[in-house]
């Protein structure tokens, strides 16, 4: 059977072992490209490309899809151009199942100078903030968002349907609605108005969803999922789930596709991550899947399995490689330090993937000399380590010593701080 046969449109994911005591579980996420076993970690490939390797190899080393961002290719090369391809895998030769991110995240985060976690103190809200009092690139209304091109300052318009229309050209598998990120440093007001501007933009992308995928029957068809914002309050986090269920619901009553799982968004401070997604999946359906947008880190990982997280992505591991750090099971190192220079063991010795038979002396070379290569071998390593972290967690799940797995790992992991 085929991987598109394999496609069940009327049960895209089904839940598998569930993990005593937590939220976390074991499942299957089924798309026109194939299955994703779950939980997963998703590689970011921004462009059209998990930067400085080629497609097959992220496949080799067992991702299982990839995502890709609808801002950054609605800029270059276009979604025409992808959708002339035959969409985002074809476009660029990626066989397996593939997500596109809404645009609303680079809006924010391009156009005010914000990463995902604020790294600042809560306690004085702003509205009007900018990172490092940067120009604002963005403009937000109730219609949507107007903003510049980083790019070359260009002018350009994102609605809810302007995303779905890109992202339905685009073609993921995967799509999210178009959602409205806050940082931690917008007021309580501001955070209220944007989740009700959120939820009635979600009832537009649910509308042209429904639209686009009859007028694109001939494509593989998209699930698209919906996004939970609300920031650090409980009440606005429970708010906006409840709300999405009951437009996925009303949705599919009268005679739509409705949500086929739910992104968790927004801006988190990384101590209440769990609280957060505890509370989010305490108002989502159990049996629809969920995915929390940016995150890699080991301790992060474990943490969102255990509250409920089905798939997650980051750019950190790929992003940290280009700068020579190392991700091994006793932490996390820079390979471009001088002890590594006559270091002829692989990146981790106990890491069997394909850089295990290059050098951290060859590695440390390829860096110190600025060869391309370097980039290339650490990122191969950074994302076959994230990748099967979580495939071990998964099968310490279905084996049930899942506890001990993450302890261990976190253990030795978290030992020392490396240099």
């Amino acid at each position: 059977m085929s991987s598109t046969e394999s496609f069940v449109a009327d049960r895209p994911f089904t839940v598998g072992t569930t993990l005593p005591g937590t939220r976390g579980r074991t499942g299957v996420i089924s798309t026109p490209h194939g299955q994703i076993r779950t939980p997963a970690f998703i590689p970011v490939g921004t462009k059209a490309t998990v930067k400085t390797v080629l497609p097959e190899s992220v496949a080799d080393l067992g991702a299982q899809a990839v995502l890709a961002n609808a801002y950054h290719l609605y800029l270059q090369p276009g979604p025409e151009i992808i959708d002339q391809a035959g969409g985002l895998g074809k476009f660029m030769n990626w066989h397996g199942p593939t997500y596109t991110d809404s645009g609303g995240f680079q809006v924010m985060s391009l156009g005010a100078g914000f990463k995902k976690v604020i790294a600042m103190e809560v306690g004085n809200p702003d509205d009007t903030l900018t990172a490092n009092g940067r120009e604002r690139l963005s403009r937000v209304d109730d219609d949507g968002v107007t903003f510049k091109s980083h790019l070359d300052g260009s002018a350009h318009r994102f609605t809810p349907e302007a995303s779905m229309r890109i992202q339905h050209q685009l073609g993921a598998d995967i799509i999210f609605a178009f959602d409205e990120l806050t940082t931690l440093m917008n007021t309580r007001a501001y955070q209220e108005n944007s989740l009700e501007r959120t939820r009635l933009w979600a009832i537009r992308c649910l509308a042209e969803h429904n639209r686009l995928s009859a007028e694109r029957a001939h494509r593989p068809q998209q699930a698209l999922w919906g996004v939970v914002q609300g920031a650090q309050y409980e009440d606005l986090r429970r708010k906006a789930s409840r709300d999405l269920v009951a437009l996925s619901e009303a949705d599919r009553a009268a005679g739509g596709k409705g949500f086929g799982g739910y992104g968790i968004g927004g801006a988190l401070e990384k101590h209440n991550l769990g609280t957060i997604v505890g509370w989010v999946n305490d108002e989502l359906p159990e049996d629809a899947p969920k995915h929390l947008l940016g995150i890699s880190e080991p301790d992060d990982i474990f943490t969102a399995i255990e509250n409920g997280v089905d798939t997650f992505d980051c750019v950190s591991p790929t992003r940290v490689a280009r700068n020579g750090a190392i991700y091994s099971l006793d932490g996390r190192y820079n390979i471009t330090n001088a002890k590594y220079r006559n270091d002829f063991r692989p990146l981790d010795p106990e890491i069997e993937n394909y850089t295990s038979q290059y050098s951290r002396a060859y590695i440390h070379h390829l860096f110190k000399a600025k060869e391309g290569l370097a980039a290339t071998l650490a990122t191969l390593h950074n994302v076959s380590f994230i990748v099967q972290l979580v495939d071990r967690a998964r099968q310490a799940i279905e084996d049930g010593n899942y506890v001990e797995y993450r302890d261990e790992f976190l253990r030795r992991y978290y030992a020392s701080k490396k240099d």
